[in-house]
């Protein structure tokens, strides 16, 4: 099931659907980096080379790859 978020990108409001199970995953990525939701997603979109969504998750599973 997807859950849909609003997030702020670059003083823009968008949102972004991932499944939970990935959101779950980037919230613990956050709280293990010391870092915000709103930080990591802002660091997925400036390097992303497809859409949002597509881009947190592989953001994910390279993280969870490289540990």
């Amino acid at each position: 099931m997807l859950i849909k978020k609003s997030i702020t990108l670059k003083k823009h409001r968008t949102s972004l659907s991932l499944e939970i199970e990935f959101w779950e995953a980037l919230y613990k990525i956050a709280e293990n980096e010391k870092s915000s939701i709103q930080s990591l997603i802002s660091e997925i979109d400036i390097n992303r080379k497809s859409s949002l969504a597509s881009s947190t998750r592989v953001f994910i599973l390279q993280y969870y790859k490289h540990i």
